[in-house]
């Protein structure tokens, strides 16, 4: 090859390769050490930075605490997120019982490539897993950084009972701020501190920070809205998919075998890891719970499918001791800035388009040949109606009654969405926009603008087109307008995103959906209108119409089932909806 053809070549290479190669950046000297930044995907990438010290041995089950050495070189660390059991949709992958670390209180930065001679809003990103899985490596928010001048910050948190435990061993053993049961909420408010302290450093705005979060990851947001603790830290909110659900420190002890979560409360966790329980001293117990290393504690909770519990705690420290959903309604706790929630039309499919009950995986297609089944609905009529009554009332307890609270109490700068997107591929062994349509957490990757929470499936679910041009678009824009300056604006068609105010009749929604679609609407739905519903729903048996009732009333807040049933023209027991949820427990694996 002549020479001058090599070199031209090597410089085509070169180029070529440079395009993702990882550029250094300088070190930035903070609070926890020095971190040096790197170029990725067009964006500065400042990664696994202490916030506080590791809640590990004697800081197990205690308040955060700050994380002071700023000589310190920071590097990056691999399987860095806290403890949490495999799983491959929202989680940590991994074989073993359990996955991850106690040493896992770390944040990502991610700024423009470009610095900018003015502070940047800053987006601070909880993510969700019902506080019992994620991690902050899943989201990659990019394209919005690079698209609207945005600082984005990602956060790790301790999870499951690690993050959210109370017994009278623990919080009796503890002064002040340590006897709080909420350990994962105090977390993520170390780490707004954490950013408060360093993020102008980065170029970020200090008094323009926003939360934002999904699932739990708004559950959390809601949390925060109400808590004292996290008075002053933050400026604006954004809850997507939220929920109101706490519990007292009564019932997260419970003793009642006749109580609905009897077999996840701490007293009986704790009641079969340690032996002559009742016997010891409060002290020694206390003790005893520290020495257990975190695989006896977690597989103990995995052995019980306990891993969904405990919940958010009202332990009148974090959280009022009235709960979250009463909180939100009382001027003494509401942190009153701009808040944005919504919720997406089809939540549950999540779950149910999994569920055996509801498909099936039909292998006479394609199965002799290949092996890949087809995926179709038992009772597509019983499919939609399940999946419309829980998601409605999702929106119900997650959406419009926070911000009906948060009006009663004076906010008005409140805005509200119900996401609709569902233009996913009808691929020959399934029909995605019948099987996932607009489901839990289909939004996040429209927002990141990538498809990292679903590799694999992303073509099937996101199929690239205007559609998918257009609602990812247009997210970007309503979340990174709302971060400068608390509202959402316009639509790149023209249509503005009006506030809602309850107390004056205005409950608008935006829809947001295709070109064609993306609109603003105002809902007024409620229990009462959705129970009334029910009554004539011809679609469902009067069982499945009893297990609709009872999810709707206990799902995604404190249990309403009582309240809601005096709507309804039909009878049910309890017993027999939880009877029929643990005989349909199981899920088919695609």
């Amino acid at each position: 090859m002549p020479k001058n053809k090599f070199y031209i070549l090597t410089f085509f290479l070169l180029f070529a390769l440079g395009s993702n190669a990882q550029e250094a950046d300088d070190y930035v000297s903070t609070s926890s050490g020095q971190v040096q930044g790197y170029l990725q995907n067009k964006v500065i990438n400042y990664d696994d930075i202490p916030y506080a010290k590791p809640p590990i041995g004697d800081l197990r089950w205690k308040a955060p605490r700050e994380f002071l050495n700023t000589n310190a070189i920071i590097e990056s660390k691999d399987n860095n997120f806290c403890i949490q059991e495999p799983s491959s949709m929202g989680g940590a992958p991994g074989e073993d019982i359990f996955v991850g670390t106690e040493d896992c209180l770390y944040l990502d930065i991610k700024t423009p490539k470009n610095k900018s001679s003015k502070l940047l809003p800053v987006m601070f990103w909880i993510h969700g897993g019902g506080n019992t899985s994620g991690l902050k490596d899943l989201y990659d928010y990019s394209t919005m950084i690079n698209r609207h001048d945005v600082i984005v910050v990602t956060i790790n948190y301790r999870l499951g009972a690690f993050g959210w435990f109370t017994h009278p061993s623990i919080q009796g053993n503890q002064e002040g701020i340590d006897k709080a049961s909420n350990f994962g909420t105090l977390d993520i408010i170390q780490a707004l501190k954490w950013v408060n302290k360093n993020i102008e450093l980065f170029g970020g705005d200090s008094n323009n920070i926003t939360i934002f979060g999904e699932s739990a990851g708004g559950h959390n947001v809601l949390s925060l809205m109400v808590s004292p603790q996290a008075k002053g830290l933050f400026h604006k909110a954004i809850s997507q998919s939220g929920y109101t659900t706490s519990a007292s420190t009564g019932e997260a002890f419970a003793i009642d075998e006749t109580h609905p979560t009897f077999n996840h409360t701490s007293n009986e966790v704790v009641k079969r890891l340690v032996d002559n329980y009742e016997s010891l001293s409060s002290e020694d117990l206390y003790k005893r719970l520290l020495g257990l290393s975190a695989e006896e504690f977690f597989r103990e909770y995995s052995d019980k499918s306990n891993l969904e519990v405990p919940l958010l705690t009202n332990d009148g420290i974090v959280i009022p001791l009235e709960g979250l959903e009463k909180a939100l309604s009382n001027s003494r706790y509401v942190s009153d800035v701009p808040f944005m929630a919504g919720s997406n039309r089809d939540e549950v499919k999540l779950w149910i388009g999994t569920a055996e009950y509801f498909v099936k995986l039909d292998y006479s297609f394609f199965g002799s040949i290949l092996g890949i089944p087809r995926v179709t609905l038992k009772d597509e009529d019983a499919f939609e109606a399940f999946n419309y009554y829980r998601s409605e009332a999702w929106k119900v307890r997650g959406v419009i009654e926070p911000i009906s609270s948060l009006n009663k109490v004076g906010s008005k700068n409140t805005y509200a969405y119900k996401f609709d997107w569902d233009d996913h591929r009808r691929f020959i062994v399934a029909d995605f926009k019948k099987l996932i349509g607009a489901s839990h957490g289909t939004e996040i990757s429209l927002i990141t603008g990538n498809n990292k929470l679903v590799e694999g499936y992303g073509f099937l679910i996101y199929p690239a087109g205007p559609s998918k041009r257009f609602i990812s678009k247009n997210m970007m824009l309503f979340w990174s307008n709302f971060a400068k300056d608390g509202k959402p604006g316009y639509s790149t068609n023209g249509i503005n995103w009006d506030s809602y105010n309850h107390s004056e009749g205005y409950k608008n929604f935006m829809i947001l959906d295709n070109k064609k679609n993306m609109n603003i609407v105002n809902l007024d739905t409620s229990y009462k209108s959705l129970v009334e519903e029910l009554n004539l729903d011809t679609r469902v048996s009067e069982l499945e119409r009893c297990v609709i009732l009872y999810q709707m009333g206990t799902f995604v807040g404190n249990d309403i089932l009582d309240e809601i049933s005096k709507y309804a023209d039909f009878s049910c027991k309890r017993e027999d909806s939880r009877k029929f949820l643990e005989e349909n427990a199981s899920f088919i694996s695609y």
